[in-house]
């Protein structure tokens, strides 16, 4: 199948048309860039990703990583990838310029990923949680630490990781029992165990850099207690060597798909002689990771529409060339066969995928380019645009990796039989996709997230400014006669979520938490299909401007295409909110009150 996993016209209407990225450049930050940039930065993505690692795709998924005396064994481009990554400076294209970094605009950067991840997914675990690591220790490290592990790391030469998950805690963090005894060495030891560890060991990097959650002996219980240490599994001896840290590979875990990337069990301090350095203060480690948490859990919504992205386009493809059947009106058996996309239903399968796929990624840009404007010296502004970006982010995790999932599958139910089987991608895609509703806070504790917090925080300011975000593009969609229905549709979607949102958190105020928080999961579902018809619909008045402009036929192909993907939206999946406000409304606790004995035989 042809090499084609993301379309370079679609990022650039997003990016340009859209999300307007062009007026980043008018902040002192990202002044030293513009159009002409990003569009080199976005060429040399698309290069990287078909010539360096689409190739590596498929074998990286047959030859996953295996553990051997120790150490564990990756693909061997993973080593020539990340030079790559660290050498072009992709790992720090957002970071400041004074630790090498590239200033580049969050949204710009994330493109870039979003490029890379459809050609191999399982690639860029690697070089992402190494940025995400280095940040954090940027952001809270001591200057110790920033000189002698981010430049390393940044470099693509040493790879960073995130440890927080244990086996008896899972996700309830508060429960980890990981020990940081302090000594008069200037380091803790550590004593305990990880696991689910992505990049956790392997042989592609120098020296791998844990970014871990533990507690200090005889800190505050819980999430209160809980200390940021970075632990290598080689520690830097007096003369610039490196040495074992006592940091064993307990297994590498054999998984349903993201095979090109291993995930370990850890096992720290067997010998007692595990070093820990604290990564800012004692006891306040679990607000220090929520910043590489939150970069993960959009790095996750945008990789899982990168993966839906290259199932669409292998779907679409294949929808184009395969000759089956004939039009249901046509009778005459020796009429040649059509291409099954003159197939309604087909249509509507890819029609899903799209309205997934563009709308999941226009959700990621919208969050990233908030994050790009709250660097603003307008302290208000800024302050608006990171709440908007809190509030929206468990929803940017969640969608495009739950629909996601459902997108691959309807690509997977185009090529049929075909789709079953390892000669085409989309088995893989299939597999490789499902990790993204999982790791990094699975949907129900996104959904715990937003309805929990996010929506009520600061009184629902966030969400004050959502439904002001929302109303302006609803507002200006309305003054076109073709765009008016569905801006009354997306108010009206608005208007219900409002209702649910105050009759659920009418449970809070009386104290009823268990009621409350019970369908969070149905109330994050609804809040994303209002949110991504809210994408949908902004894509559509950009669409609609230019037709009226004037433009050229391929380009008026192309904006009436996005016309049809955003009436196939409205139509198709926007109705759901209907049924998803009804349980919502009714609130009767039926998944609190039953018991566990319900569901013995």
């Amino acid at each position: 199948m042809a090499e084609r996993f993301v379309s370079r016209r679609n990022l650039e209407f997003l990016l340009y048309e859209v999300h307007r990225v062009e007026r980043l450049s008018a902040q002192p930050y990202f002044s030293d860039h513009s159009r002409e940039t990003y569009d080199l930065v976005l060429d040399t993505a698309m290069k990287i990703a078909r010539d360096l690692m689409y190739p590596h795709l498929q074998e990286m998924d047959q030859k996953a990583p295996v553990l051997e005396n120790g150490q564990v064994k990756v693909h061997p481009a993973i080593k020539g990838i990340m030079k790559e990554w660290g050498e072009g400076g992709w790992i720090a294209a957002s970071m400041p310029y004074e630790v090498g970094g590239q200033q580049l605009p969050t949204a710009v950067a994330t493109a870039c990923n979003y490029v890379f991840a459809a050609a191999n997914f399982s690639s860029t675990g690697f070089p992402l949680l190494t940025a995400g690591a280095a940040h954090l220790i940027l952001s809270y490290g001591s200057d110790d630490l920033k000189e002698t592990y981010a430049p390393r790391m940044l470099a693509g030469e040493w790879q960073g990781t995130m440890a927080l998950t244990e086996p008896q805690a899972g996700s309830s963090l508060s429960d980890i029992v990981t020990r940081a005894e302090p000594t008069d060495g200037g380091y803790y030891r550590i004593r305990g165990q990880k696991i689910f560890i992505s990049a956790g060991d392997h042989d592609a990097a120098g020296n791998i850099v844990h970014m871990m959650l533990a507690k200090i002996k005889g800190g505050p219980p819980g999430a209160k207690g809980i200390s940021l240490f970075l632990v290598p599994k080689n520690r830097i001896k007096s003369d610039g060597m490196l040495e074992p840290n006592d940091v064993t590979v307990a297994t590498v875990y054999h998984k349903l798909g993201y095979r090109g990337c291993p995930i370990t069990q850890l096992s720290m301090g067997e010998n007692d002689d595990c070093r820990g350095y604290l990564v800012g203060e004692p006891h306040k480690g679990l607000s220090y990771m929520f910043q590489m948490m939150n970069e993960a859990r959009l790095a996750v919504g945008m990789q899982a529409a990168s993966i839906a992205s290259a199932a669409y386009y292998a779907a679409l493809e294949y929808a184009k060339e395969r000759p089956q059947g004939r039009k249901i009106s046509s009778k005459d058996p020796l009429q040649p066969q059509i291409p099954i996309i003159e197939h309604a239903d087909v249509r509507r399968m890819l029609l899903f995928q799209r309205g997934v796929v563009e709308g999941s990624l226009s959700l990621i840009l919208q969050c990233c380019t908030y994050s790009d404007l709250s660097r603003t010296e307008d302290v208000e502004q800024s302050q608006r645009y990171a709440l908007l970006l809190d509030l929206l982010t468990p929803v940017a995790k969640s969608y495009p990796s739950e629909s996601g999932i459902l997108a691959v599958s309807q690509g997977l139910q185009i090529l049929g039989g075909y789709g079953y089987c390892q000669e085409f991608p989309l088995e893989q895609y299939y597999r490789d996709i499902r990790i993204h509703a999982i790791h990094e806070g699975t949907t129900g504790i996104q959904a715990l997230d937003l309805l929990g917090r996010k929506v009520v925080m600061k009184n629902g300011q966030a969400m004050r400014l959502f439904l002001e975000e929302v109303g302006a593009v609803v507002q200006e969609a309305a003054q076109d006669s073709e765009l008016s229905p569905y801006a009354e549709r997306l108010k009206g979607a608005l208007d219900t979520l409002g209702q649910v949102t105050m009759r659920q958190v009418q449970f809070a105020l009386q104290g009823d938490v268990e009621t409350f928080l019970a369908d969070a999961t149905l109330y994050l579902e609804l809040f994303s299909i209002v949110t991504i018809a809210w994408q949908w619909l902004a894509q559509g008045i950009v669409a609609r401007k230019a037709l009226d402009a004037g433009c050229s036929p391929l380009d008026a192909q192309f904006y009436q295409g996005k016309i049809h993907a955003m009436r196939y939206f409205f139509h198709y999946e926007g109705p759901k909110t209907a049924g998803l406000a009804a349980r919502l409304m009714e609130a009767d606790g039926l998944t609190v009150n039953m018991t566990a004995a319900a569901f013995d035989d």
